[in-house]
Order: structure tokens, then C-alpha cells, then sequence
């Protein structure tokens, strides 16, 4: 997956109400503390592998780390975390370690408000429009590149970015979006909205708040009725070339390679990272926290519930190697 430059000038769709005290943070977390200093200063919550000093970033418990990976100056951990994270400065130890994620993310982050939004630059196109309905709502802060075709009761959310030669079929929502060139998105699609992330918490859940974004790369095909979740501390990308198929779901903090294909109502759950290559046919689920490598089949219906090596094809429930499942089906039911 290519770093291309509109990834890296990223636009600004929400505000960081930091830095916060560790004092304030344990008091509002209820939490204990290990540092040398309850008024250091945290100004960032950000995930553990691109957290950086006087960032706080979470921990789970089986996560497999070395301590110079860690570069965050302090730790959000459960209490029966077995580590003892001796190079981190400071630790905030909490008893429900995900109840704790949603609360310490809504403190630190919030959305524009409107009056921030008011303030934005006008919308602008860097060329001419092929086709811009006037039914669409285009917010503040919008840049829109050359020879874009926008059709009826399309919606693009503050800030987001959109290269050139992109259409955007009837009555698809964008928001917290970066879009790249000669993109084509279908009918009905939701991109860039808040992932399904959220912690139990009795009879008043707390949703995790999403601070990152959706990033679809150049030549990249949307069919319609697609939902595309922005990350929450990571972004979800979809890379060059790739092709979904009508009512395909790809959740929160998903990375797909290039040059892959997903076949209608193929649905991805989050952080899973995919390969290039990848080729899925329709109604497949593809679990979360997963790694697909490259050159990856997935035949129709099957449920991906395990890592994937490369140049693997597979079918059923759970997905296994094609070639038993076959072998396993003719045995026991063509007799």
C-alpha cells in the first residue's frame, strides 16, 4: 500500500480538548496511578504504535509487545495486566480497561461545532466540475479536484478532500473522508461515519469516539449501498484498485491492499488488515483483528476466522484450505 501525499497532509475533523493532568485523569477514570508526578501533562490519546511522548495510549492484556516499541510516556492498562512496563513512565491502571477507552476518548475528543464549521473556507473546486447537482450539500472546508461529477442529494461533510475525476452517485453521505483520484462511488453509500465501537457500560453504553478517518486511494470502485466506517484511532484505508460490489460493510480501522475484489454483501470486521490480491465472493464475513496475506481467495459464504497466509484459497464455515473442504464434502455426502 502506496503512502501517497493526500494521505499525509491530512485534513483536521475534530478538536483535541487536551492536554490533561494525570491528576485529572485518574480522578475522572477513578483509576490508580503509578508516576512520579500527578500533574504531568498528557496532550494526545493515540494508539500504541504511533504514540509518542507525553501521548497516553491503551494496552489490552494478551497484547504481544516489546518495550522499545512503546514510545508513549504513559500507559492505560486493566489492573490485571501481568506486565510490569518498567521503561514507561507513567501508568493508569483502571478495572475495566475498555469502559475506560470510550470515557478517556469523549474527554479528550470532540466534533466541530457549528460555529467552527461557520468558520471554514468556503468549499473549493481546483477545476472545473463535470456535473455538480444543485441538490447537493457541500459543507465548509471542502476541496473538490478537477472534472468532479456530483449528483443529486449527495451529502460531503466538512473538510474532506476529493481528488479529481470522482463520482459521487445519487444520495451517498461522505464525511471524514479523503478520496483519491478517478474514484467511483455507487448510489446510497454511508463513508466516513463512526465505527461500531463502543463499551458496555449497564443500561447507558459509551461509544468509543472515532478520531480517524476513511482514506480510498486512486481508481478505487464503490458499488451502491456500501458502508465504509471511519477508523477510531487508526484510519481505514482501501487501496489502489480495489472494487467493491454493492452492499459490501468494512468496519472501523479495516486496511485493504491494492488490486483486490469483494463480491456483494462481503462484510469486514474491524482491524483486520488485508493483502493485495485479494478476492472474496459474495456474503463473505471476514472476522476482526486478523491478517489476510496476498493473493488471497475466499469462495462464497465462507466465514474467515483465523489469520490467512498468502496465495491461500479457501471455502466454508470456517474457512479452511478449498481443496480439503472439497475433499471433506465429497466424502461424506456424494455417496
Amino acid at each position: 500500500m502506496k503512502n501517497k501525499s493526500y494521505q499525509t497532509d491530512h485534513p483536521k475533523f475534530y478538536n483535541n480538548l487536551g492536554p490533561f493532568s494525570l491528576k485529572q485523569i485518574r480522578e475522572y477514570l477513578d483509576a490508580d496511578i503509578v508516576s512520579d508526578n500527578d500533574d504531568y501533562l498528557i496532550e494526545d490519546f493515540k494508539n500504541i504504535e504511533i504514540a509518542e511522548n507525553n501521548h497516553i495510549a491503551f494496552v489490552n492484556d494478551n497484547y504481544d509487545y516489546s518495550s522499545e516499541q512503546i514510545k508513549a510516556s504513559t500507559l492505560l492498562i486493566s489492573k490485571s495486566n501481568p506486565n510490569k512496563f518498567n521503561n514507561c513512565k507513567n501508568l493508569v491502571k483502571v478495572d475495566n480497561l475498555h469502559l475506560s477507552i470510550s470515557k478517556l476518548s469523549n474527554l479528550f475528543f470532540e466534533d466541530f461545532d457549528d460555529e467552527q464549521i461557520k468558520s471554514l473556507n468556503k468549499n473549493i473546486f481546483t477545476g472545473k466540475p463535470h456535473f455538480l447537482d444543485d441538490s447537493a450539500i457541500i459543507s465548509n472546508g471542502v476541496i473538490i479536484g478537477n472534472n468532479a461529477n456530483i449528483k443529486s442529494g449527495v451529502m460531503i461533510g466538512y473538510n474532506c478532500k476529493i481528488g479529481n475525476n470522482v463520482t459521487i452517485e445519487n444520495n451517498t453521505i461522505l464525511s471524514n473522508s479523503i478520496i483519491g483520484d478517478n474514484v467511483n462511488i455507487g448510489r446510497n453509500c454511508s463513508i466516513g461515519q463512526q465505527g461500531f465501537g463502543f463499551a458496555f457500560n449497564d443500561s447507558n453504553n459509551i461509544n468509543i469516539y472515532h478520531k480517524g478517518s476513511v482514506i480510498i486511494q486512486n481508481n478505487v470502485q464503490i458499488g451502491s449501498n456500501c458502508c465504509i466506517d471511519r477508523g477510531s484511532f487508526n484510519h481505514t484505508v482501501i487501496g489502489e484498485n480495489t472494487y467493491f460490489d454493492n452492499m459490501c460493510h468494512i468496519a472501523h480501522n479495516v486496511e485493504i491492499g491494492n488490486n483486490c475484489a469483494f463480491a456483494a454483501m462481503t462484510g469486514i470486521a474491524g482491524s483486520t488488515k488485508i493483502g493485495n490480491y485479494v478476492l472474496t465472493g459474495g456474503q463473505v464475513g471476514i472476522g476482526g483483528h486478523l491478517k489476510i496475506g496476498n493473493n488471497v481467495e475466499v469462495a462464497a459464504k465462507s466465514a474467515v476466522l483465523n489469520n490467512i497466509e498468502n496465495n491461500s484459497k479457501l471455502m466454508g464455515i470456517p474457512a479452511i484450505n478449498r481443496f480439503t473442504y472439497l475433499k471433506s464434502f465429497k466424502k461424506n455426502y456424494e455417496r
